[in-house]
């Protein structure tokens, strides 16, 4: 069986602020035209889900989430994890109302999937509400960064169907 397609995930909490990054980025992304070998998909805190998709024999994966690495709320970061390391399961880890990438693909490879390619689209949150009130909304520099997302993730689509 060759390998297909791209899945575009959409990842995050719309209730947790800046954490619904990844869900606005994908809604943005399937109001556009966009390649037929491309599916985009808003799978917000679903990660079973999202584990059962990345079980599909896609030829890449681009996981777009929220993500904070210490830069200046709304950077744009594109990392491709080292999917060789993932055979430890971590399916212990999984929770029913949040999102860990890293522990959905540790569960895919425990159910003998094996993404092919990962790349992660992430935006540096200015604020993520843990607690109990949350907060709706992105805020402003997450908000002005969402364009610039979806045209990046369209040009690493570009270039991987290339």
């Amino acid at each position: 069986m060759t390998a297909s397609g791209i899945l575009v995930a959409g990842i995050g909490n719309i209730f947790l602020g800046d954490d619904g990054f990844g869900v606005e980025v994908a809604q943005r992304l399937a109001r556009r035209t966009l390649p037929e070998a491309v599916c985009v998909a808003d799978f917000g805190i679903r990660g079973f889900d999202l584990a059962y998709a990345l079980l599909e024999d896609y030829a890449a994966v681009i996981l777009v989430d929220a993500l904070p690495r210490g830069g200046d709320p709304g950077t744009l970061y594109v990392l491709e994890p080292a999917l060789d390391d993932l055979d430890e399961p971590a399916a212990d880890q999984m929770e029913t109302h949040t999102m860990n990438p890293l522990n959905v693909l540790h569960l895919v490879r425990s159910m003998g999937g094996r993404p092919r390619r990962v790349l992660v689209v992430g935006c540096e949150p200015a604020s993520v509400a843990l607690d109990e009130e949350g907060q709706i909304g992105l805020s402003a520099p997450v908000q002005a960064a969402v364009d610039g997302a979806v045209e990046l993730v369209e040009s690493l689509v570009t270039r991987m169907l290339a």
